[in-house]
């Protein structure tokens, strides 16, 4: 299980600290250290750090807010709070916790200066805090009940429902009735008063109020007072640890993501990945090239044809093929007659040499019903291949007349003519 170090910095003198190390469920893996601030830095090792901030550092509080979005909350924070603090809201943060059963969200304030200062204290003492926590959260709340920390002069306390915050200079009487805790309540009102009281001090404070504690038993259906053997940073730790209280850490001030130390172990299969990309670019690049030349040559030849039906046939007459071989077969009447047997002749030839565009149509003539074809290609395997798709189609016969092998490639002759002819 994961460890946890929590620190808390002497309010008179922040170079010098008090920390405990506690596991996630708050449960204490050692006995709290003063000490200098910088000492901490051993202690920490690779433990999560959570420090606690002085509460006069921190306003506390909570806000009712209809909305879901994380975003959107910390947007609005400031403008929801604005009456609330005296300061302008610009010169403050503004840091949400997770909302409670009630639907309200807690909330903690601190000062950008106050903040930054914290901060670059501890960034001089080599410490990277995971969390900042005022230590007015130390204290868990639990329904109908008052928990209350006295320590020397100050008591911490949470009456189980929405009050959470600190107390200078009150006795645990006292606190209690600033709070409300003490309050009659009308028998008919929904309001209930909480009926325990759950108190940590050390001996001296139980020494010094015991007379005060025996007449508050009496306004209690319990009173239980708990001594701390060790002060009061491990029952705070054990509240804060478990995950009580707002993080400060957010928004400007939130953790960053380092993206490169994700993507470095991707490093080589993304550049592998990029260059096999480029590799299929400049593939499909010259496969357009080589189509679109054989599509210049097959649109010369066509033309040459076609202006021995039409011979004022200019380039922009034959922009549409397919459309004039279907006019001329129409005309026709026949699809054996002369020029519709040489063009649908080309047609297929064309089909053939797309799906083959490493060969090349270098020479076409026409006589007889007879398509004779001179052409290129890297090898006679793509010689039969176009000579088969001509013949799957049905209509017309190929048949290689001859090859001749010239350097890396090969040239041939292909004679077509209507099937069974």
């Amino acid at each position: 299980m994961s460890e946890i170090l929590v620190l808390k910095p002497d309010p008179a003198d922040p170079a010098i600290a008090e920390w405990i190390v506690v596991d996630a469920n708050g449960a204490r893996v050692g006995d709290p250290v003063r000490g200098p601030l910088a000492a901490a830095r051993v202690a920490v090792a690779d433990r999560q750090l959570y420090v606690l901030l002085p509460s006069l550092d921190v306003l506390t509080t909570s806000v009712f807010l209809p909305l879901k979005s994380v975003s959107k909350i910390q947007q609005a924070l400031p403008f929801a709070l604005e009456e609330t603090v005296a300061e302008d809201v610009e010169d403050l943060h503004f840091a949400a916790g997770v909302r409670r059963d009630d639907d309200r969200i807690p909330v903690s304030v601190i000062s950008h200066e106050k903040l930054q200062s914290w901060l670059a204290l501890l960034g001089e003492a080599e410490l990277k805090p995971s969390a900042m926590v005022a230590e007015t959260y130390g204290m868990a709340a639990i329904p109908g009940t008052v928990s209350l920390l006295v320590s020397g002069d100050t008591t911490y306390i949470n009456d189980g429902a929405e009050t959470e915050l600190i107390l200078q200079d009150m006795s645990p009487a006292e606190a209690l009735e600033a709070t409300g805790c003490l309050d009659e309540v009308d028998e008919d009102s929904d309001a209930q008063r909480p009926r325990h009281v759950l108190l940590y001090c050390d001996e001296a404070a139980n020494a010094q109020y015991a007379e005060e504690f025996e007449g508050l038993r009496e306004r209690f259906e319990s009173f239980d007072v708990r001594l701390l053997a060790d002060g009061a940073l491990p029952r705070l730790a054990v509240t804060v640890a478990s995950g009580s209280g707002v993080n400060l850490l957010q928004g400007v001030y939130g953790p960053k993501t380092e993206y490169a130390g994700y993507l470095k172990p991707w490093r080589a299969a993304a550049v592998a990945l990029l260059a096999l990309g480029v590799v299929a670019v400049a593939g499909k690049a010259i496969g357009n090239i080589q189509l679109a030349r054989q599509e210049v040559a097959l649109r010369g030849t066509f033309l040459g044809v076609y202006q021995e039906i039409r011979p004022s046939a200019t380039e922009d007459d034959i922009r549409d093929p397919q459309g004039i071989v279907d006019s001329l077969v129409n005309r026709g009447g026949s699809s054996g007659s002369e020029p519709s047997v040489f063009l649908q002749s080309l047609e297929h030839l064309s089909v053939a040499v797309t799906e083959n565009s490493a060969s090349s149509i270098q020479a076409i003539s026409y006589r007889a019903g007879v398509v004779d074809v001179r052409l290129t290609a890297p090898n006679v395997s793509m010689l039969d291949d176009i000579q088969r798709r001509i013949d799957d189609q049905g209509l017309f016969d190929a048949n290689i007349q001859s090859t001749d092998q010239d350097e890396d490639k090969v040239n041939s002759r292909i004679q077509i003519r209507a099937a069974g002819r």
